[in-house]
């Protein structure tokens, strides 16, 4: 079972939520079935839970929220059994694309592909009204590690379709600049055709007259 919460700054429109898993075999499923825009939670150097945040597209870890993260990082120490004792915890978080996992590790045990994106914050003390408020919004979902697959199935093809749909447009971009470039360049040779011709025409003109000024002013008189 995933327990779901509605943090702060979370809208229909961007569809923030956090969520974690009731034991570690469960974070193993979320390890392997979380989203491309989802960040990791974690106290550091003690064990808690694994809780998520997902973020809205286009939304960076460092764009989150600083009473969203603080929502998050409430829960994450909550959810640890030395950690909720303790003031002045730190909590490490990171996008779910840098959790790294091996065969050899423990069960819910995970890595890094990066350091560098790891981020670290502090939470002073439990924050009770902050616990409160999100406990009440509490869902529990997804009985089975199915459910969580076939959800991942559907995000997976969504994002299939908006890479075919990117990369239609892309080359409709490509062919219209192409035919533009085309256009330009047919126009450019045009023009100089014609003041080639022009060109020679004038050359013809000053042949007949030449050495017969007279003539020429005659003409154009």
């Amino acid at each position: 079972m995933v327990f779901y919460f509605t943090p702060r700054g979370a809208t229909k429109e961007n569809g923030m939520l956090i969520y974690m898993g009731k034991d570690k075999y469960e974070n193993e499923e979320l390890i392997r079935y979380a989203f491309d825009e989802d960040v990791w939670f974690h106290v550091d150097n003690l064990s808690s839970a694994h809780v998520y945040l997902r973020l809205p597209r286009g939304m960076s870890i460092d764009d989150i929220p600083e009473d969203t993260l603080e929502d998050c990082c409430q829960l994450v120490k909550e959810n640890s059994i030395q950690g909720c004792k303790q003031d002045n915890v730190p909590i490490i978080y990171t996008p779910w694309k840098n959790l790294r996992k091996q065969k050899s590790m423990e069960v819910g045990q995970v890595g890094y592909h990066s350091q560098k994106e790891v981020r670290k914050t502090t939470v002073a003390k439990k924050d009770k009204i902050i616990l409160k408020r999100l406990e009440k919004t509490r869902e529990e979902r997804h009985n089975d590690a199915r459910e969580l697959a076939e959800e991942r199935e559907r995000y997976d093809k969504l994002l299939k379709g908006e890479r075919k749909a990117l990369a239609k447009k892309l080359e409709d971009e490509r062919k219209v600049a192409a035919a533009e470039s085309r256009a330009q360049k047919e126009l450019r040779e045009y023009k100089t055709i014609l003041a080639e011709d022009a060109l020679e025409e004038h050359k013809a003109e000053m042949e007949k007259y030449k050495g017969n000024f007279n003539a020429y002013e005659d003409d154009f008189m």
